[in-house]
């Protein structure tokens, strides 16, 4: 029977998503991945070389995945809050990817693996926010975009903080998914009353 190989890099880029977002790149472990995929090591050497590239290949896959899959949608202050609605239920049904981007930043600090492409990729999605609030700047129309990752994104590394701040209670979850949309619409309505108010 042949080796399927790309089920193979799956599993072993699921694995490595979930060693990689608990532990980080210094703290992950090769045999672990390993063992959690169900194959043996050398397959990770074969298909993705060392552990920093596998490390690099699953921030871009996981990446892609979610721009790909959380698109904005419509238009005005409430399309972007839907967004960030959507991309705050994203990030707590798989908290993996807003945790390997801070384990990237505390670890790699400025360096990132593909640049050009996360780059076009992101200056996409702003020109997306400029379609959607049309008339903003460039850099309104970034900062609105950064402020909906960091909201969303904290949730996900953050744990405790909303629990030591809000208490865990019932319906906790939704509460903040609701703040986190209402932030966005009244940031985004402010840029929109701006734009307007320097006509």
């Amino acid at each position: 029977m042949a080796w399927d190989t790309e089920r193979t890099r799956r599993l072993l880029l699921e694995a490595a998503a979930v060693e990689f977002s608990a532990r980080g790149l210094a703290g992950a472990r090769v045999d672990r991945i390993a063992a959690q995929a169900g194959v043996n090591k050398e397959r990770i050497y074969q298909y993705f070389g060392k552990k920093d590239e596998l490390f690099d290949t699953v921030i871009s896959t996981q990446l892609k995945h979610v721009m790909d899959e959380v698109p904005i949608e419509g238009y005005g202050p409430k399309a972007m809050a839907d967004y960030a609605g959507r991309l705050f239920e994203h990030h707590r049904a798989d908290d993996s990817l807003p945790r390997l981007l801070f384990w990237e930043g505390l670890e790699r600090g400025e360096y990132v693996i593909d640049r050009a492409d996360r780059a076009d990729r992101c200056a996409s999605k702003v020109d997306r926010a400029l379609e959607v609030l049309p008339g903003i700047s460039r850099e309104d129309a970034a900062d609105l975009l950064l402020t909906i990752i960091c909201l969303c994104d904290a949730w996900a590394v953050l744990p405790e903080l909303d629990g030591l701040m809000a208490g865990k209670t019932t319906g906790r979850v939704e509460r903040r998914r609701v703040a986190v949309m209402r932030t966005v619409e009244l940031m985004a309505e402010a840029l929109v009353v701006s734009l307007e108010g320097s006509r």
